[in-house]
C-alpha cells in the first residue's frame, strides 16, 4: 500500500483557487469600523498593497500565482501527503483519506503559503518594512521569512493576550 505522495515541482499550481467565483451569494461586505460602511479600496491602501486588494474582491475563479513566489515555493512544496490507513481503518471507511504535511516549511507551519505572496506584494508596491502580530509565533515566523526573501524590514508584535499566556516564548 502506498502511504505517502509526493508530487514534482513541475505540479505546483500555477493560480491560487479564488472560492469566491463559487459561492452561491456572496458575503457581507467588510464594515468600516468608522463609519459602518462597507470598505473600499482607498479605506484599505493604507494598509495593503492594490495587488491584495484587487484579488481581496476579485470575482474570478483562478488568480495566476506570480513566478517569483512559485520559484520561493519550491524550496519545501509540494509539501507530501500521507494517507491515514489507520484512520481508516478506526472509523471503519472503504475511502482513503490522505493529510499534507507542512511542517516541511523553513517556518514548520502552513503559513509561508500566504506571508511569502504578501510579502511579495508590498514588495512590487515599494514598500520597505511591513508590521504584523503574531499569537504563538507561527505567523511572525513567517512574516520574518518572507520579509528576508524580499529584502523587507518586519516587526512582529506579539498580541498580549499571548505574552500573558506565554512568558517564556
Amino acid at each position: 500500500m502506498e502511504t505517502k505522495i509526493i508530487l514534482k515541482d513541475s505540479e505546483i499550481p500555477k493560480a491560487w483557487y479564488n472560492i469566491m467565483a463559487d459561492m452561491p451569494n456572496p458575503p457581507a461586505p467588510v464594515l468600516h469600523p468608522g463609519t459602518g460602511k462597507p470598505v473600499t479600496p482607498d479605506d484599505l491602501s493604507p494598509l495593503f498593497p492594490m495587488a491584495l486588494i484587487e484579488q481581496e474582491v476579485a470575482s474570478q475563479r483562478f488568480i495566476p500565482i506570480p513566478e517569483e513566489v512559485r520559484k520561493i515555493y519550491t524550496l519545501w512544496r509540494p509539501a507530501p501527503m500521507y494517507r491515514a490507513a489507520r484512520l481508516e481503518a478506526a472509523i471503519g471507511t472503504r475511502s482513503r483519506i490522505y493529510y499534507k504535511y507542512e511542517g516541511v516549511s523553513p517556518a514548520g507551519s502552513h503559513k509561508p503559503n500566504t506571508s511569502i505572496p504578501q510579502a511579495y506584494y508590498n514588495k512590487m508596491a515599494g514598500r520597505k518594512r511591513i508590521a504584523t502580530e503574531t499569537g504563538a509565533g507561527q505567523w511572525g515566523s513567517a512574516m520574518a521569512l518572507a520579509g528576508a526573501f524580499f529584502g523587507l524590514e518586519v516587526k512582529v508584535y506579539m498580541v498580549k493576550v499571548s505574552y500573558n499566556q506565554k512568558p517564556y516564548r
